[in-house]
């Protein structure tokens, strides 16, 4: 699920493993919704495939900040020749 602003996850995604067969499921639900799915769906139990993503996409250098943004940081610093702002 993609939001508008932002253009990342909103809510957690979970992984679930079939207990019979192996396959592993993704899904996109809110932190209140995974208890009662499971409860739904005992032949799945839920699995760990990786560490999450946590923090700030821009400042770990996923991604840039967009081009509005840029102009604001250049602005600032215009105004301030010795800071150290980056603009990416």
């Amino acid at each position: 699920m993609k939001t508008k602003d932002w253009g990342y996850t909103t809510m957690p995604t979970y992984n679930f493993q079939h207990k019979e067969t192996g396959e592993i499921i993704e899904l996109v639900m809110k932190i209140s919704e995974r208890d009662s799915w499971l409860q739904e769906h005992p032949e799945y139990e839920s699995v760990i495939i990786g560490a999450p993503l946590i923090g700030d996409p821009i400042r770990m250098g996923i991604r840039k900040p967009d081009q509005g943004f840029r102009e604001v940081l250049q602005k600032a610093k215009a105004a301030h020749p010795k800071g150290n702002i980056n603009t990416f």
